[in-house]
């Protein structure tokens, strides 16, 4: 059975640091590629960053240079390092797997809030 599973999230103030982790099961993780969503309340759901099976990564122009997406694939996870952390992150991320058939998946999420 296929499963994505967040955690990490919390409460954090601005200018402070979270790592989001994805833990993956039930397909083979090396040959997908991880995407971290965010939806904040009344927002659309936004393309954060993403990481290719070779490990290559892409990344939101609005957290260019203050988030870093990485992947174990020992671990079938996939982490999302928040850094420099602002209000507006404040969200639900949720993590995507696109197998190579173009079959995805999504995680429940998990909440981030940014607040002082």
């Amino acid at each position: 059975q296929v499963q994505l599973v967040e955690s990490g999230g919390g409460l954090v103030q601005p200018g402070g640091s979270l790592r989001l982790s994805c833990a993956a099961s039930g397909f083979t993780f090396s040959s997908v590629s991880m995407s971290w969503y965010r939806q904040a309340p009344g927002k659309e759901r936004e393309l954060v960053a993403t990481i290719i099976s070779a490990g290559g990564t892409n990344y939101a122009d609005s957290v260019k240079g203050r988030f870093t997406i990485s992947r174990d694939n020992a671990k079938n996870s996939v982490y999302l390092q928040m850094n420099s952390l602002k209000p507006e992150d404040t969200a639900v991320y949720l993590c995507k797997a696109t197998r190579r058939t173009g079959v995805t998946y999504w995680g429940q999420g998990t909440q981030v809030t940014v607040s002082s």
